[in-house]
């Protein structure tokens, strides 16, 4: 099987950079034929809201990038990873109108959230779902704090719902999680047009040994993901326990300063996968106090691959991962007293270190294997293409109709 991948980079590496990228070993590794078409964000910085606006809603350059690999390379499946803001939608009706099957995978929920992680001053807010343009978030400034900026990303959604992009261009949509998929199809998405897959572990370090005295953070070093929640849980707890922290991300310069403050604190920086496992291997338990819906974090997945239990926010699609007094400690999120008292748990606990980390492994070999998610993949990509066979018979036999008239709706937009 022939498949493209796009994948619009962010700035700081993150958890969707390394989905797009194990997802494409994994597909070459199974004797596909992969190509990837990289966008990113260098010079974003210099442009207005208006201008990263109409790029983000329609783009002719990505149209034409996509085109123009299409005509070259004919594949079957086109696997849209992240569009906004350089790449945008265009790279869908590029793909559509080549008679690709086009899959679009949701890492976030940009879709109907202008800020992509349905999240306002510190909770979830649903306020944008189920809106056709989500005028809320330009009210709020959700986007870059905002509101012109945002309203550049909200014209984006509004114009795309209107055009019915997502029910007639994308063949198929791939959530991270049943919790994600539900949220998408409050938010107008056919049910029948989106599947779940989870992320998986490309290469399966082994069990650690959970011999520790500390615990572990990795990720974005970022307000959703909690940081706030975990330094003030770990002013109640002291020097009762040690905290190790991998990441980076706008709030770092808080954690460096916190771990110069506090002996028990240590601040690693961003480090390579290897040294990451070596620490999660050895941590009594994963850390992820996320504020926000997450798709489904990494480092979830990575610390039941080592049998390492997590103590996680009680909050999107975590307590579909990580059961509670099974494979870890589901908290309240935002809850910091509650935080410090499962983290004391989890330092102080030897069940959590033979039962707990004999579920966790069990948990990661059900599910989140390499090789259970390429079968998942290629039934996905197999329905996608059977999807996309009958809208071009429907086109073929009323060309009046459905995607064809889409595809000038679109190209309108363009001209």
């Amino acid at each position: 099987m022939r498949i493209l991948t796009i994948h619009n980079s962010y700035q700081t590496r993150g958890g969707e950079d390394e989905s797009c990228d194990a997802e494409n070993s994994l597909l070459a590794e199974m004797g596909h034929e992969v190509r990837r078409l990289s966008f990113d964000n260098t010079g974003i910085g210099g442009l207005s809201a208006i201008t990263i606006g109409i790029r983000a809603t329609w783009s002719q350059t990505s149209y034409s990038r996509v085109h123009h690999e299409l005509n070259d390379w004919r594949p079957h499946i086109v696997n849209v990873h992240n569009f906004f803001p350089m790449a945008s939608p265009s790279v869908h009706y590029a793909a559509a109108r080549a008679g690709a099957a086009v899959v679009q995978t949701l890492h976030n929920y940009r879709l109907m959230c202008p800020g992509a992680l349905l999240l306002r001053d510190g909770q979830a807010c649903e306020a944008c779902l189920g809106k056709r343009i989500p005028w809320p978030g330009v009210i709020h400034g959700c986007y870059r704090s905002s509101r012109s900026a945002t309203a550049a990303v909200a014209t984006m959604c509004g114009v795309h719902n209107a055009l019915g992009t997502w029910r007639r261009v994308v063949s198929l949509f791939v959530a991270l999680s049943e919790f994600a998929r539900n949220k998408f199809i409050e938010g107008g998405i056919p049910a029948d047009r989106i599947v779940v897959k989870p992320h998986f572990v490309p290469e399966d370090p082994g069990v650690g040994v959970g011999d520790g005295d500390y615990v572990l953070f990795v990720g974005r070093l970022s307000a959703e993901k909690g940081v706030a929640v975990l330094l003030e849980a770990w002013r109640q707890i002291g020097d009762a326990g040690k905290l190790v922290v991998i990441g980076d991300g706008p709030l770092a310069g808080l954690v460096r300063e916190e771990a110069l403050r506090v002996g028990s604190i240590t601040y690693l920086g961003r480090r390579p996968l290897p040294d990451v496992y070596h620490f999660m291997g050895r941590a009594r338990a994963l850390v992820c106090p996320s504020i926000c819906y997450e798709g489904l974090p990494r480092g979830i997945i990575e610390a039941l691959c080592r049998g390492t239990p997590v103590v996680a926010s009680g909050l999107g699609s975590m307590p579909e991962v990580v059961t509670d007094r099974v494979t870890g400690w589901l908290v309240p999120p935002g809850d910091a007293t509650a935080l410090a008292r499962r983290i004391r748990e989890a330092l102080a606990s030897e069940e959590s270190q033979t039962t707990m980390r004999a579920a966790a492994r069990a948990a990661f070999e059900s599910r989140y294997t390499k090789e259970r998610n390429g079968e998942l993949l290629m039934e996905i990509y197999q329905r996608a293409i059977a999807q996309a066979a009958r809208v071009n018979c429907a086109d073929a036999a009323n060309p009046h109709a459905g995607t064809t008239r889409n595809l000038r709706s679109a190209r309108d937009l363009r001209s």
